[in-house]
């Protein structure tokens, strides 16, 4: 296996496992976006895909944790309304956007009018699910209009990128 090299602050770092997340250069995306960012074949033949839901600009802003966390919780359900097989969503570390990973292969275009149609939902939405201390780990750190002002910025922004296929 190739061991990449990655420049970091203080020297090079040898990674012997490549993260893909790690090879896209932050600085020359343009955010909002609907990105494949990798695959894996079972063997068994099953397809595994991810995909990068970039809602705001790398190293420019990022959400407060109680705003992407309750996006994470809407978009849990909503967007198992809108594409089947999907194996999860969570939010990135970084807190500009989602992984989805899910059975199968769809193109970039089928995710981003799925994610178009999901957040229209949010935008809806009076509550959160699964708002207490049984079903999450930290319920308390939730904001529905934080969720909401986040979905129609990035809402407004994805269906003038995608409209030429909608």
């Amino acid at each position: 296996m190739e061991v990449k090299k990655l420049i970091v602050k203080k020297g090079e770092f040898d990674l012997k496992i490549v993260v893909e997340s790690f090879t896209m250069d932050h600085t020359k995306v343009n955010a909002p976006f609907v990105r494949k960012c990798g695959h894996i074949n079972t063997p068994k033949g099953d397809v595994i895909t991810k995909y990068d839901l970039r809602f705001t600009q790398p190293n420019v802003d990022s959400m407060p944790t109680s705003a992407i966390h309750a996006i994470e919780h809407l978009l849990a359900g909503y967007i198992r309304e809108e594409l089947s097989d999907i194996i999860d969503i969570s939010p990135m570390g970084c807190r500009t956007g989602f992984y989805l990973i899910k059975l199968g292969d769809s193109t970039e275009e089928v995710i981003a009018s799925a994610l178009i149609n999901t957040l229209k939902k949010v935008l809806k939405a009076k509550e959160i699910p699964a708002v207490n201390p049984i079903q999450c780990g930290n319920y308390r750190d939730m904001s529905l209009f934080g969720a909401q002002e986040y979905a129609k910025e990035v809402l407004e922004k994805l269906e003038a990128k995608y409209k030429q296929n909608r």
